[in-house]
């Protein structure tokens, strides 16, 4: 005869030592004893007797007890224990609970970080840390679904950093993609977030990229009384136009004085490919005005507090505002600009040697990326007439423009 709820609410233990069976048929069987009633189920699989665990009255009701008889059924219809399928749900549902997305992403950070810089690899746990974990970080990476993403890094486009939001969408892509490749999930949900977020708007560096206001610039620079690694550092700036992140983690182990060389490995550019600059005579003099101050450590530019540190990334620009030149003027990664402009359009250098220069990806005919000694001995001509030509400019000499014929 089937229980009923009443009855079920009611029944009391008879005081038996194996507690009283009550059946509500299918195998089903409601078990009291004196801590508390319990539901059961009976069932053979393989021809085995076995018992499967259906809950605990109340917190689990009549109704509910047979849905889950139902569903156990139903199993055994296709042919599968659901005392082994209540197991290893169990263990799934604890694994899960132990690779959450903070875990995954940690041990993907940690994995990877040798392939990117350490001032890149701060930034992106900076932003894991404080724009996604508090979110996502708990959440089983293999339950998390695009609009968790999105809900994510729509918080940090609220707040106007649309280019981060973007940024972070990769990184959560990345750290998904390695749950992927590690057997965690089944694919990177971020790849349903195409065009979900605003576009990034387009902005350039602030620099200054006219002759006249270069020299003054440059003069400026050669007036400013700040501290020593940061003056240096300003010196070197225009000569060599790298990345302000190459510049100030320069390492006295990558610069030969005497070849006239700084050669930048690859774990320290943005395209991860080995850079060489030529360094002129000018810039050859600055480091070794600088190498009796900071020769004995690490590196050129070390931080002002502490030698452990390369400069901060903070310092060029600081001492930039410090002299008058505000962050819509000019900035430390202006002088890239600075020297793509000047070199083109006023001393007509050749464009391929300029995009060599300033690392960017350059192909072969054959559509093969040049190794970073092409085209050596024209680059070092070329930073040795830029060189000159800012000698020029600090000094006030007037400048005529190169007129490009169309097409040329």
């Amino acid at each position: 005869m089937a229980l009923t709820d009443t009855f079920v609410r009611q029944v009391k233990h008879s005081g038996a030592p194996t507690g009283d069976k009550h059946t509500d048929g299918g195998g089903m069987y409601l078990l009291v004893k004196a801590g508390g009633k319990y539901w059961r189920m009976s069932y053979r699989f393989t021809g085995k007797q076995k018992t499967l665990a259906l809950g605990v009255y109340p917190a689990v009701s009549l109704a509910k007890a047979r849905k889950r008889r139902g569903e156990a059924r139903e199993l055994l219809a296709d042919g599968i224990d659901p005392g082994q399928a209540k197991r290893d749900d169990k263990q799934s549902k604890a694994f899960a609970a132990t690779h959450t997305f903070e875990s995954v992403a940690r041990t993907w950070l940690e994995k990877t970080a040798a392939d990117r810089a350490q001032s890149t690899q701060k930034k992106i746990t900076a932003w894991l840390q404080h724009d996604v974990f508090p979110f996502i970080g708990k959440m089983p990476v293999s339950t998390i679904k695009p609009l968790d993403v999105l809900t994510t890094v729509q918080k940090m486009e609220a707040r106007g950093a649309i280019d981060s939001a973007h940024r972070v969408k990769q990184i959560c892509g990345q750290v998904l993609r390695y749950g992927v490749a590690t057997g965690l999930i089944e694919r990177d949900v971020t790849a349903d977030l195409k065009g979900a977020l605003s576009v990034v708007p387009k902005a350039n560096y602030a620099a200054i990229t006219e002759p006249k206001q270069a020299g003054r610039l440059l003069r400026s620079i050669f007036e400013y009384t700040g501290h020593p690694y940061a003056v240096a550092a300003l010196k070197l700036a225009p000569l060599v136009f790298v990345r302000p992140g190459e510049l100030r983690s320069a390492e006295w182990a990558e610069i030969d004085l005497d070849a006239a060389e700084w050669r930048i490995p690859g774990s320290k550019m943005k395209m991860k490919i080995d850079h060489l600059v030529p360094l002129s005579m000018q810039a050859v003099e600055i480091l070794r005005s600088i190498q009796i101050m900071t020769g004995k450590g690490k590196y050129v530019f070390p931080s002002i507090r502490t030698g452990e540190r390369c400069m901060s990334e903070n310092t060029i620009n600081a001492a930039l505002r410090a002299m008058g030149y505000s962050k819509n003027i000019m900035t430390g990664h202006g002088f890239r600009a600075m020297a793509r402009t000047i070199l083109d359009e006023v001393l007509g250098e050749r464009v391929d040697l300029i995009e060599h220069q300033l690392a960017h990806a350059v192909k072969d005919p054959n559509g093969r990326a040049y190794n970073r000694t092409a085209h050596l001995p024209a680059r070092r001509e070329m930073m040795q007439r830029w060189a000159n030509f800012l000698d020029k400019l600090r000094n006030g000499a007037d400048v005529v423009l190169i007129s490009r014929k169309t097409g040329a």
